[in-house]
C-alpha cells in the first residue's frame, strides 16, 4: 500500500510538472537531450524511438526518455575522466622515456661546454640543471612534474594483487626524486661553497645519478603494473 502511495504522489508530481512546464522549456530539454551523442544511441536503442513518440503528448516523450537521458546527463563526466586518466598515463610513459635518455646520455646531458666569440673554446663543466628538469622540477610542462600526484590519480587502475607493490612504489618515487633533486641542487653550489670546486659539482652529480636510476625503476614498475606500453 504505502509503495502504491508513493508512485502514486511520484506520478502526481510528474504530472503536475509537465503540466506547468512551457511548451518551449519542454523543448529546450528534449533538444539538449537529442544532442547528447550518449543520449542519441539511447533513443535510438529505446523499445519507443523519436519517431515513434507522440509529440503531442509531452507526458509519452518524458517518460520513455527520462531513463535514457539520466545516463546521457553523466556520460561528459565520465568521458572526461577517462580522458584525464589517459593524459596521466602518457605523462608516465613520456616521463620514463626521459630519463632513460638521460641515463644513456648522462655525461652529455650534464656537461655544458662554453664558447664565446672571442675565444671558440672556453671549457667544459659539469651541470646538474638537466638532472631537475628531467626528474621535473624545473617546468609545470614536464611531464614528471607532480607525479606523485600523477601516480596516486592511476591508482584506481591497479589490480588488487598489486596494490601493495604500487603503493611502495609510489613512495620511493616521492624519496628518490626528492632526494636527487636535492643532490642536483647542492651540486649546482659546488664551486661557490667554501673547500668547493669542480670535484665537488662532479661527485653531487654522480650521486644523483643514483636516484634518478631508482626513480626510473619505479615508473618501470608503476608502467608494468599498469600495463602500459612503451614504444
Amino acid at each position: 500500500i504505502a509503495q502504491a502511495q508513493h508512485t502514486a504522489k511520484s506520478s502526481l508530481g510528474v504530472h503536475y510538472f509537465l503540466s506547468t512546464m512551457k511548451k518551449a522549456q519542454f523543448m529546450k530539454i528534449i533538444a539538449i537531450f537529442a544532442y547528447t551523442a550518449v543520449g542519441v544511441e539511447a533513443l535510438a536503442s529505446s523499445k519507443s524511438s523519436v519517431s515513434k513518440c507522440d509529440l503531442s503528448s509531452r507526458r509519452d516523450i518524458l517518460s520513455s526518455c527520462v531513463a535514457s537521458f539520466g545516463l546521457a546527463a553523466f556520460a561528459p563526466h565520465a568521458l572526461a575522466a577517462s580522458s584525464s586518466l589517459d593524459a596521466d598515463k602518457a605523462k608516465i610513459v613520456a616521463g620514463y622515456k626521459r630519463l632513460t635518455y638521460l641515463l644513456d646520455h648522462w655525461d652529455e646531458e650534464t656537461t655544458v661546454c662554453k664558447t664565446g666569440n672571442d675565444n671558440p673554446y672556453l671549457g667544459c663543466d659539469r651541470s646538474p640543471e638537466k638532472v631537475m628538469s628531467y626528474l621535473g622540477f624545473k617546468s609545470m610542462e614536464d611531464p614528471l612534474f607532480r607525479a606523485d600526484k600523477t601516480l596516486i590519480r592511476l591508482q584506481s587502475l591497479v589490480p588488487a594483487k598489486d596494490a601493495d607493490v604500487y603503493q611502495d612504489a609510489i613512495d620511493i618515487w616521492m624519496e628518490k626524486s626528492e632526494e636527487g633533486n636535492g643532490l642536483a641542487f647542492i651540486s649546482s653550489w659546488g664551486e661557490a661553497n667554501p673547500g668547493g670546486g669542480k670535484d665537488r659539482v662532479a661527485l653531487f652529480i654522480e650521486r644523483s645519478r643514483k636516484d634518478v636510476i631508482e626513480s626510473r625503476d619505479v615508473l618501470a614498475t608503476a608502467i608494468r603494473i599498469l600495463n602500459l606500453k612503451v614504444d
